[in-house]
């Protein structure tokens, strides 16, 4: 029972926070299960899939306007059987059911509300739905009501689980790739690289239109495309060049506000097309990608500005997002309370308001002119586009009016020839503004941090750091990396049983780990071997791989399995991951690390896991090469192998 009097959920004991978020909910969620499938078929009622993540704005407004409302709960609690999940702890879940939705509705996303057959088999779902119906939109109630109403009509719902077994046979296809007849050749790579030319912004730099994302797997394979490609001629042909798209979006991406101009490190996504207005969400995984993505732009240029960038938002990780032993946390919340006014005195104690999306990162302008003096008023004005009555301009719902998100509006030798002082003063001067900036902010009250260790997103940041130290030589940084190593090893891997879990959290580990996890902390590990020498991290890394083969091979058809064939007897299908999205998939890495691993120990069998690895995935998007880009870098490094072989 909470402070409320409100009993909890079937939640209470679950350590995701996600899941904890909605342990009080006058719904009677369960956990993913046998408890909970197992009573849908003996009551003969439909599930409530709910899907979503702990940082997630939307989902935050569904659980506020519906899941926390006794009279819809008292619908979904009679009618059907409702289970929540988070994502972060089961992608492997997210990515059936959220390509079932796919099919169902065009599109996909979070929260991810999906209606099940008591045997598990979707037959209809989307993402938010408004408590009261608005904008075409069928309101949550009604929708609960017509699905209820559907399944108690027996022709009705004959009608439906035929749908629901056809949808769930096309999922199956979709997500079960089968074996590849041959390698591509190198024209997949021109091929890729076109696309993602056709879709370049040109102005603002960037792939798509708004909402834009940071994507890291396009700029690595740009970057790889360029040293060992044919990239570096493409601006002949009237495209322009790789390395051009990928320094004109990284420059443009760190000015914007999308990136945290006083606190490094770079948010989820950007509202609009000018990287001006974020989601404000902060993932490890997007800032540990980036962070890679800057340091070889600047192995490869020499400017500063990129090893800068990294090194802010590396500066931001382990300041705002380490565990005190040395892991990585997931994420931070877009939401945050909007009664921050208190800190602009910084010892004043901040109250507790409705929260709101930005409330931590957005600055009125009596806040900035009581913390500085009018002359660096003015400095940090012109450079970063504060105005007094707020700068955001692409904001719809007037969640940021008044409001100043802080971007690059002019450059360093622009402020210092308008205010008539040296580059090197005003870059002086602008630090320590921000800095001030910086240690009023942190009297504000956090957002929310997602404060699970996830296995793989770990190795990513692991990654990073090893990467940082052999560019930049800072040796806090190979520290760190070591550090963020064993804490996997000490805290997620099981070295008696060779199992690696994928989740921790308050001293426990959560859920056992997926071919993710054991394919990017094995890049980490080779990574690290790399930067220091450590034959333990080799040592580890291969046992892990030969486990990764053991258990998520696929002999057959070549590649991994996402799970474990004992992960889970509830999944519907057993998938493998083709597509890169903002997280590499497991079977890239994997390709990556094998091939590695090949010229490493000598032994001809990995490379063969890597070929059957590359041609299951190639086949799978012959026509769409560009979704998996990182799979491309596989390929080209494979072919480079051989060549270098004879």
């Amino acid at each position: 029972m909470n402070e409320n009097g409100i009993q909890p959920n079937h939640l209470i004991h679950e350590t995701s926070p996600y899941l904890l978020q909605h342990a009080y909910n006058p719904v009677a969620w369960y956990p993913w299960g046998d408890t909970a499938i197992e009573k849908a078929r003996r009551e003969d009622k439909p599930i409530i899939l709910s899907i979503g993540y702990s940082t997630c704005h939307w989902c935050h407004v569904m659980e506020k306007e519906s899941f926390s409302n006794s009279t819809v709960a008292d619908i979904m609690n009679r009618y059907f059987v409702s289970i929540k999940v988070d994502r972060e702890e089961r992608p492997d879940l997210d990515q059936i059911y959220i390509t079932a939705v796919s099919v169902i509705a065009g599109s996909a996303g979070w929260p991810l509300n999906v209606f099940l057959t008591p045997e598990l088999r979707p037959f209809h779902g989307g993402t938010y739905f408004p408590s009261q119906g608005r904008f075409g939109m069928i309101s949550w109630p009604d929708l609960l009501q017509v699905v209820h109403d559907t399944w108690r009509h027996p022709e009705k719902r004959q009608r439906l689980l035929h749908s629901a077994d056809e949808l769930t046979r096309l999922v199956e296809t979709t997500l079960s790739l089968k074996s590849g007849s041959e390698m591509p050749d190198e024209a997949v790579m021109d091929q890729a690289c076109r696309a993602i030319a056709e879709g370049y912004d040109h102005q603002k730099g960037g792939f798509g239109a708004a909402p834009k994302f940071p994507s890291p797997g396009t700029i690595d394979f740009l970057l790889f495309h360029h040293q060992h490609g044919n990239g570096k001629g493409h601006g002949d042909s009237g495209r322009p060049r790789p390395l051009d798209m990928v320094i004109h979006t990284l420059r443009t991406m760190a000015a914007g506000g999308i990136y945290d101009q006083i606190g490094g490190g770079f948010h989820r996504y950007a509202t609009d097309a000018d990287w001006r207005v974020p989601h404000f969400e902060k993932m490890l995984y997007d800032n540990a990608q980036l962070v890679e993505n800057y340091l070889e732009t600047y192995r490869i240029t020499g400017d500063d500005f990129f090893r800068v960038t990294a090194e802010e938002t590396i500066g931001y990780v382990l300041r705002d997002m380490t565990h005190p032993e040395g892991g990585f946390f997931s994420a931070e919340d877009a939401d945050s309370p909007s009664d921050v006014r208190q800190a602009v005195d910084v010892a004043a104690p901040v109250s507790h308001g409705e929260k709101r999306e930005g409330a931590f990162y957005v600055w009125a302008w009596d806040e900035i002119t009581a913390l500085l003096d009018p002359f660096i008023t003015g400095l940090m004005s012109f450079r970063y586009g504060i105005t007094a009555g707020g700068n955001v301009t692409a904001d719809p719902h007037g969640e940021f009016k008044g409001g100043n998100i802080l971007f690059v509006a002019h450059s360093l030798e622009e402020t210092a020839a308008r205010f008539g002082e040296p580059l090197e003063e005003i870059s002086r001067r602008l630090a320590v503004a921000r800095n001030r900036l910086l240690l009023a902010r942190g009297k504000r009250i956090r957002p929310d941090r997602d404060d699970k260790i996830i296995t793989s997103w770990n190795g990513l940041m692991i990654s990073a750091l090893a990467i940082a130290y052999e560019v930049t030589a800072n040796a806090a940084y190979l520290a760190a990396a070591r550090k963020g190593a064993d804490f996997i090893i000490r805290f997620l891997f099981d070295g008696d049983r060779g199992i690696l879990y994928r989740t921790f959290r308050n001293g426990e580990k959560g859920q056992l780990g997926l071919a993710s996890d054991y394919a990017f902390f094995i890049r980490a590990l080779l990574d690290l071997h790399g930067a220091d020498a450590d034959a333990r991290w080799l040592e580890l890394a291969l046992q892990l791989t030969e486990d990764q083969i053991r258990r998520f091979g696929d002999p057959e058809s070549g590649g991994f399995f996402l799970t474990d064939k004992n992960h889970d007897p509830h999944l519907i299908v057993r998938i493998k991951e083709a597509h890169d999205t903002v997280i590499p998939s497991s079977n890239s890495i994997a390709a990556m690390n094998l091939i590695r691993i090949a010229e490493l120990t000598g032994e001809e069998r990995y490379r063969i896991l890597a070929r059957g690895t590359i041609q299951t995935v190639m086949a799978s998007l012959r026509h769409h090469p560009a979704a998996a880009p990182r799979m491309l870098m596989a390929l080209g490094k494979f072919r480079m192998d051989r060549q270098d072989r004879g």
